[in-house]
C-alpha cells in the first residue's frame, strides 16, 4: 500500500488537469496514489486523466457522476484510498515537487494529526504574482480558521487517514465553504493541525471558480458558523472583521459588481477597526483600493490582490 493517497475531485477542468497530474508525477517522494473522481465532465476531462495514468500507473479515475466535490472528496477518501495518509488537491492548482517529501517528513512526529503549509497565488504561471500565504504560529484553532484560514485551500491540507475517518468527513450538501465547515469539525473534534512555514502548493486565482460567488460562500460560511458554535466556539469581532477583508480582496480580483469590495470593507471595519486593518500591510491597501477600486484596470487588481 501506498504511503500517501492523494484525493482529486475533477469536473470539466480540461483546461489545467493535465498541468495538476503532472506536478503530481514530479513528486520527489514516489510512494503515493493518486485516485481522480471525475463527477461528471462534459468536456476532455476524463481522456487526460487516461492519458496521464497510462503514462504514470499511480494515476487512476473513478466516477462519481453529479454528486459534487464534497461527495467525490469522501467517496475517494472513504472507500477508494489505501494510503496512510490523505493529501487533497484540486484540479486547478499545482504542488511544489518537494511537497510529499516534506509532509513525510513532518509526519514521523506521531503527536501531529494533520498539516498544512505556505501557498504561492498565480493567475497563469507559478510566481507571476509575487504573493505568498503566511503560516501562524502555533496549532490550529476554530478561531484562525473563521478569521482568515490559513490553509486558505484543500490544495494545502494533508491528514492521516483514520483521522479523516473520524471527522466524519465533508457535508455533501455543501458546495461552498464545505472545506471550512469540515475543518471546524476536524479541530473541534481534537485533531492537531499544524503549519510548516515551507512553500507547498501553488493557487489559482480564478476569476470562474467556486469561490468567485460570494453570494454562495457567505450562505456556506453561515453554516460554518452553526458548527463552530456547536462546539462552543463564537467569533469575534475581529474575526468577522478578518474575514470581511477576505471578502473584500477576493471581489476586487473578480469584480462581481460596482462597490462590491467597498461594502465589505465598510462591514469589516465596522466589525473591528483594528482587525480590518492589521496588519497595516494588509488591511490599508485594501482599503485604499476598495475605495478607488472602479477606476483601478481590472488586471492590476486581480494581481495586487491575488
Amino acid at each position: 500500500m501506498p504511503v500517501f493517497s492523494i484525493i482529486l475531485p475533477c469536473f470539466n477542468a480540461e483546461a489545467t488537469i493535465t498541468r495538476t497530474l503532472a506536478s503530481l508525477s514530479a513528486q520527489t517522494f514516489t510512494d503515493w496514489e493518486a485516485i481522480c473522481v471525475d463527477d461528471g465532465s462534459t468536456d476532455a476531462t476524463a481522456f487526460l486523466v487516461r492519458a496521464a495514468a497510462r503514462d504514470d500507473r499511480r494515476i487512476r479515475l473513478v466516477r462519481n457522476t453529479s454528486k459534487g466535490p464534497s461527495a467525490a472528496r469522501n467517496m475517494a477518501a472513504l472507500k477508494c484510498a489505501t494510503g496512510d495518509f490523505l493529501a487533497f488537491c484540486d484540479a486547478d492548482d499545482l504542488w511544489v515537487p518537494g511537497k510529499l517529501l516534506q509532509l513525510r517528513t513532518a509526519f514521523t512526529d506521531r503527536s501531529v494529526d494533520a498539516i498544512y503549509g505556505r501557498i504561492g497565488f498565480f493567475n497563469k504561471v507559478p510566481g507571476d504574482t509575487g504573493v505568498t500565504s503566511s503560516v501562524p504560529k502555533g496549532d490550529l484553532t476554530i478561531d484562525m480558521l473563521l478569521g482568515e484560514n490559513p490553509v486558505c485551500t484543500m490544495s494545502n491540507i494533508s491528514l492521516r487517514r483514520g483521522v479523516f475517518q473520524r471527522s466524519g468527513g465533508f457535508d455533501p450538501a455543501m458546495v461552498h465553504n464545505e472545506d471550512l465547515d469540515w475543518l471546524i469539525r476536524l479541530v473541534g473534534y481534537g485533531a492537531r493541525v499544524v503549519g510548516i512555514d515551507q512553500m507547498q502548493t501553488w493557487y489559482r486565482t480564478s476569476p470562474t471558480g467556486l469561490s468567485t460567488d460570494l453570494g454562495k460562500m457567505a450562505s456556506g460560511r453561515a453554516q460554518a458558523l452553526r458548527t463552530a458554535a456547536g462546539f462552543g466556539v463564537f467569533p469575534s469581532g475581529r474575526s468577522h472583521a478578518v474575514h470581511y477583508r477576505y471578502l473584500a480582496r477576493r471581489a476586487l480580483r473578480i469584480a462581481p459588481e460596482r462597490g462590491a469590495a467597498l461594502r465589505f470593507a465598510i462591514s469589516g471595519l465596522l466589525q473591528s477597526p483594528s482587525g480590518f486593518l492589521c496588519p497595516l500591510r494588509r488591511g490599508l491597501p485594501t482599503l485604499l483600493a476598495a475605495v478607488v477600486a472602479p477606476l483601478l484596470p481590472r488586471g492590476f487588481r486581480r494581481s495586487l490582490f491575488s
